[in-house]
């Protein structure tokens, strides 16, 4: 097969019992994408067939959709007869089926990384109205040691089109208990799937394993599980409550919000952002986010803005700027203080939030920094290179030149009240 649509077959990646997935070439976009061709003709079952074309038009009316870093984009799809295909975005990497295996298991950090991620991911599919419905390590890609991808959205619920539900669709062991009696289900559904996967990257085992799905139902609704630690000793007892919350059968217990799943996520392994020698991402991105600098930005434009930053840790009385030197990064403060000098005088304080150095980015020609900056503490520090942020989206750069806006703005106003009461002062002479 050369070619399906206007799609150029590259080669089969994977085959299934009712798709086979292909690299292809868009060529109209010169882009590599995945392309999953259906066969419904496999299915003997009519019922079954109705079943996942069902399932094929819930993730067709997703294209362009879901917009976000960690979850794969779904570019195109097309449904005509024996033709059923969907078109995704290529990504190059793994499931993470193979690390919720016993003999494969990633470190523990890692696996809360992973987690924040998806929750961040799931949060924002909560929000465009979207409950995934089968969340599980083979529907998560891996990337490098902790870029996920979450792919699969077609036995998605939509908040808006309650009728594309398909009774049984999900992957029993994931199952929440309201999901396997077909209860209505909400994001609390996806909350304890990804608690489950996280149970399994931990572990290499299954909260709840049977012969048959008639016992696995009745353990998931009646039984306890083992506490993680059962199988891995060494998993903090903080960790381990965090799963166990996720997981919880009843809904009023387990975690109501993403927000608060993740949140539980960010400070562990670490005693915060200041101290450590590595920063986590998902301790980048709740710094981000409570950073009055990026105020109004949006998640998928902070995770851009955590790609195209670069992030350090000075020690105090470290020189970060030296006056009459040339550059057009600028930076802002995460964590810490630091001293604006001239001449050896002090000039000002820059503290969380702060930004400096925009003046040399903002201005065309070559500009020479006019000001010494010097760590006051130890400090993390944020960079922004003017030669990776020029491949930041339009979105993003427009967020940020809002941002230098208001800087600005509340520079001007100082520097008006400062020259008010100077000429105050003068005229009381």
């Amino acid at each position: 097969m050369d070619k399906i649509g206007k799609y150029e077959i590259i080669k089969e990646l994977g085959r299934g019992a009712t798709s086979t997935v292909y690299l292809a070439l868009d060529t109209f976009n010169n882009q590599q994408v995945a392309l999953k061709l259906f066969d419904l003709k496999r299915l003997n079952d009519t019922h079954d067939s109705k079943a996942l074309r069902k399932l094929l038009l819930t993730e067709a009316s997703l294209a362009g959709k879901l917009t976000h870093p960690h979850i794969i984009k779904l570019l195109d799809a097309v449904l005509e007869g024996e033709l059923n295909y969907v078109v995704m975005e290529y990504v190059e990497g793994e499931t993470l089926e193979r690390y919720a295996e016993v003999d494969s298991l990633l470190p523990l950090s890692t696996v809360a990384e992973i987690i924040y991620k998806c929750c961040k991911a799931l949060e924002y599919a909560q929000f465009q109205g979207i409950t995934h419905r089968d969340i599980k390590p083979e529907n998560i890609m891996l990337r490098g040691e902790s870029d996920i991808k979450i792919a699969d959205f077609g036995a998605a619920v939509l908040a808006d089109q309650q009728t594309t539900q398909v009774s049984g669709i999900g992957s029993p062991a994931y199952m929440s208990p309201e999901q396997v009696t077909d209860q209505a289900l909400t994001h609390q559904t996806d909350i304890y799937s990804l608690g489950v996967v996280m149970y399994k990257l931990l572990t290499g085992k299954l909260p709840f394993e049977a012969r048959n799905k008639y016992s696995l139902i009745y353990q998931i609704m009646n039984i306890e599980p083992p506490r993680p630690s059962t199988f891995r000793p060494e998993i903090p007892a903080e960790m381990e409550k965090i799963v166990l919350h996720a997981i919880h059968k009843d809904k009023e217990k387990r975690y109501q919000t993403w927000a608060k799943f993740a949140g539980d996520l960010v400070h562990l392994f670490s005693g915060g952002v200041a101290d450590q020698a590595h920063i986590f991402d998902r301790e980048k991105f709740d710094t981000l986010r409570k950073l009055a600098f990026f105020k109004g930005f949006s998640d998928v434009e902070l995770w851009e803005i955590l790609r195209i930053s670069v992030w350090h840790k000075i020690e105090k009385n470290q020189v970060i700027l030296v006056d009459g030197s040339e550059g057009s990064d600028f930076f802002v403060i995460a964590h810490g203080t630091a001293k604006v000098m001239k001449n050896k005088r002090l000039m000002s304080v820059l503290r969380i939030g702060d930004c400096f150095g925009e003046m040399a980015h903002l201005n065309d020609q070559g500009f020479k920094r006019t000001t010494d900056v010097v760590a006051k503490t130890d400090i993390t520090l944020i960079e922004f290179k003017p030669v990776i942020l020029e491949k930041a989206s339009m979105e993003c750069r427009l967020k940020l030149s809002d941002a230098f806006l208001r800087i600005l703005v509340k520079r001007l106003s100082v520097a008006n009240t400062r020259v008010s009461y100077l000429l105050q002062d003068h005229g009381d002479e």
